[in-house]
This record gives C-alpha cells, sequence and structure tokens, in this order.
C-alpha cells in the first residue's frame, strides 16, 4: 500500500499541465515532500487531496516557486521550473493558504492594482469581478466582504491576468454550505467553459469528489496514487468460503489467482473456519474458477463480492501510507 500507483508518465513534459519527476523539499531532517510524481493532465481539474500537513501547501509553493526544492524537477505548461527559469508572467495563476488583498481598498481597486503590477489594462478588473460573480459589490472595502467573497476575490486577482493554469490552495477552507458550493461551481465552470488547468487542494474526500476528476492522493509527502477517482474507488474484493481452503488456495494459485486466508466474519466462532480472499474478476473468470473447484470436489459454500466505498478506499490508502 505504501507503493504509489500512478498513471503512466508522459515520455514528454509538453504532453502535460504540470509534471514533476522525485520532487524533493526538505527542512533539515524533515521531508516536507518526498520523491513526488505529479502528472497533472491539460485542460481540467485535478484534485490534490490529502490530510493536513501532507505537503499540498509545499507542493503548491514549489510550483509557484515561492521555495525552492531539494531534489528533482518540475515542468509547468510545457517550460522547465528551476532557479535559472520561471514560467513567464500571467500564464499561472495562484491561491495559496487564503486569499491576499489590501481590506482598505474596494474590490475593484484589488483587481486594478493587481493589472498594473502585470502592465494589463485596468478594464480587465470589472470583467474578472463579473466572472467570479462579484458584480454589484465592486465599490465595497474587501474587509467588509463575507468570506466566501473574499475568496472569490482573491480567485479574480489571479484569473486577471487570463492563466492557463490556476492553482487553489483549499479555496473552499472555512466557508458555509452555500458558498461552499459557489466557489466549486465557478472552479469547474473556469475549466469547462475557458479551458483552464485547475489544480485544487483539499483535505475533504467530498469535495474533491464533486469537482475533480483526476486526483493525486498524498501523505507524509509522498504520492500514495494517481488516476481516477473511479479507478479508486472500484478496488474490490470476492470472498470464497469452501470445505478445503488450503487445497482450493492450491488451485487458484495454480490458475494464477493470488489469494489469503482470512477469518470469517460472519462465522467467528468456529475455529479454523475463513474465507480466501481473492481480487475482483470478472464474472465469467469467477464462474470457471468456481467450477474447477467444485470438479476438485471442494463445496463452495459462498461467493461474496464487496466493492471498497471511496471513503474506505481513501482510507485505507491514507493508512497504509502512514504506515
Amino acid at each position: 500500500m505504501g507503493v504509489a500507483r500512478t498513471i503512466a508518465q508522459p515520455s514528454n513534459p509538453t504532453d502535460a499541465a504540470v509534471l514533476t519527476r522525485g520532487l524533493v523539499k526538505r527542512y533539515g531532517g524533515f521531508r516536507a515532500v518526498d520523491g513526488l510524481d505529479l502528472n497533472v493532465p491539460a485542460h481540467g481539474v485535478y484534485g490534490l487531496l490529502g490530510p493536513n500537513g501532507a505537503g499540498k501547501s509545499t507542493t503548491m509553493k514549489l510550483l509557484l516557486g515561492l521555495t525552492s526544492p531539494t531534489g528533482g524537477d518540475m515542468w509547468m505548461l510545457g517550460e522547465k521550473v528551476d532557479g535559472r527559469h520561471r514560467s513567464q508572467p500571467g500564464r499561472v495563476g495562484s491561491l495559496i493558504e487564503g486569499p491576499s488583498f489590501y481590506p482598505g481598498l474596494s474590490g475593484l481597486d484589488n483587481c486594478r492594482m493587481v493589472a498594473d503590477y502585470l502592465n494589463l489594462p485596468r478594464s480587465a478588473a470589472p470583467a474578472v469581478l463579473r466572472q467570479v460573480g462579484l458584480s454589484g459589490h465592486e465599490g465595497r472595502k474587501a474587509k467588509e466582504y463575507s468570506l466566501g467573497m473574499k475568496q472569490r476575490l482573491g480567485i479574480a486577482m489571479a484569473l486577471i491576468s487570463r492563466p492557463e493554469l490556476l492553482l487553489l490552495d483549499e479555496p473552499t477552507n472555512g466557508l458555509d454550505a452555500q458558498a461552499v458550493v459557489e466557489v466549486r461551481e465557478m472552479i469547474m465552470a473556469l475549466s469547462r467553459e475557458q479551458g483552464i488547468t485547475v489544480i485544487v487542494s483539499s483535505h475533504i474526500l467530498s469535495e474533491i469528489e464533486k469537482m475533480a476528476p483526476v486526483v493525486g492522493v498524498i501523505a507524509s509527502g509522498r504520492l500514495l496514487y494517481q488516476g481516477s477517482l473511479d479507478a479508486l474507488r472500484e478496488e474490490g474484493r470476492i470472498d470464497l468460503r469452501v470445505s478445503d481452503p488450503q487445497l482450493a488456495a492450491t488451485m487458484l494459485a495454480a490458475d494464477g489467482v493470488a489469494c489469503r486466508w482470512v477469518p470469517d466474519p460472519d462465522d467467528a466462532g468456529a475455529a479454523g473456519r475463513g474465507v480466501l480472499r481473492i481480487a475482483e474478476l470478472p464474472d465469467e473468470r469467477i464462474a470457471g474458477l468456481v467450477g474447477r473447484l467444485v470438479g476438485q470436489g471442494v463445496d463452495v459454500y459462498r461467493v461474496a463480492s464487496e466493492r471498497k466505498t471511496l471513503e474506505q478506499a481513501f482510507l485505507e490508502l491514507i493508512d497504509g501510507g502512514a504506515r
């Protein structure tokens, strides 16, 4: 379980929006990021999922050049990123550890200030505020905004350059239920309607599940899984309760099917009784295996298929990574 299961790495970094190989960030003897191999597809929402302290924020800071890696390589939007190379200003937008703005300025003036810094026309400010749903609130001081509105303002400031890649660190953290839905829908719309690649970090599985079809699961700075949430959810098992577990196990091994003996939760009082647990297999394969077992005199009392819930799969992954 401690070995990362990942989607195939592209041979050319230009095939991915973000690609890292062996990325490491060490603080003394502590590895905040430990050999990370991210592969973020372009033009979609990618979820960076893991518990608090997993290394999500550090990873985003590394990508943005806010801290320097101890080792490894990074590419963003096809460009190598290191101490000598940085992404072209404006191609990447970000919201890291909460929005940063001048509370005494209006939402409009905060956006205009970012436009001035990037040598962009000030006329971009009203449009981007409309885009994030802050129309009618442009003239209000930022300190008067609700928490959800402040998050929207932070995202607007990140979007003013019309970036190709957007990095959002825990963008729904601390929001009420309605604001969470609004921010989530806005993130999905940015990807769907404008083709922006969005990397969203979160420690909340249900939030990532609702907006990111592809995820990287990290714990203790290590990548434990990378791929679709559907593939993580579909992992399952089949339990076979048989009259002769030893013979059945030998026959299954000869058929190329790995199995292990586990206590039968429905028959805990019977000494020595248990089930043979195998990976999920197609119905036709199971029918053939059962037929061969019965043909060799092994009684098959029960065949039980169980699929993990997404939450079970996620928690087992995190627990295994921690061990």
